[in-house]
């Protein structure tokens, strides 16, 4: 059985959960914090990282990939080329555009911590930048990439909530208002996937929080 290794609190984790939940694989969880993993499994001391028959992978769009590849029943990608291609553009750009500009302003957004002036405007600038791109892909038909539910979705559903709550917190107002992004969190948040995914991440915040004090205090 497939070892999904992370934790519940995490985005990127839960991006490859999601996937796992839909495809309807069979797999299990080991709680492993950041800079807590095998090296051999992850070497940069990254979560997730999933365990396989034939050995390790690391790097959560890889994952993805390698889920889609190996269990091609209830396919996430759809089977034209050009169309499954610009599932991998959202996913990337979600990830690489969105996520981990908005990264930036976690210490200050949720953890307590403190993110400089000029840091805060340089990530405002690129956000803005880079969500009007992202609102030139994304279609929210009802999903992120048209009207099925695709790896574009899993990814979203981690992400956006993080870059709205983060924006919100930091400058005061949403960045992604303009985009239907309340109303999508809604129609997917009927899935059971996302369900479950929502209510472990919920049971795993106390424990997050203690690790990221731990963490502080070290």
């Amino acid at each position: 059985m497939l070892k999904l290794c992370g934790f519940a609190g995490s985005n990127y984790h839960n991006k490859v959960k999601l996937a796992l939940l839909e495809k309807g694989i069979p797999f299990e969880e080991q709680l492993t914090w950041v800079g807590e993993t095998d090296p051999a499994s992850s070497p940069l001391g990254k979560v997730p990282y999933l365990v396989t028959e034939q050995g390790p992978l690391s790097e959560s769009t890889i994952i993805l990939e390698y889920l889609e590849q190996q269990y091609p029943s209830h396919r996430l990608l759809p089977s034209n080329a050009y169309e499954a291609a610009k599932v991998r553009e959202l996913v990337q750009f979600l990830d690489l555009h969105l996520e981990l500009v908005a990264r930036n302003l976690y210490p200050e957004a949720f953890f307590g911590g403190k993110v400089s002036d000029s840091a805060k405007e340089k990530v405002s600038k690129q956000l803005e930048k880079n969500i009007a791109g992202f609102a030139k892909l994304a279609q929210f038909t009802p999903f992120v990439a048209g009207d099925a539910f695709t790896l574009a979705d899993c990814t979203a559903i981690t992400h956006l909530p993080l870059v709205s709550a983060a924006t919100k917190k930091i400058y005061g107002r949403d960045y992604l208002a303009d985009l239907p992004v309340k109303e999508y969190m809604a129609k997917v948040g009927e899935r059971a996937s996302v369900q479950r995914v929502n209510e472990d991440r919920k049971a795993n915040g106390p424990l997050f929080m203690e690790y990221i004090k731990s963490k502080q205090k070290a």
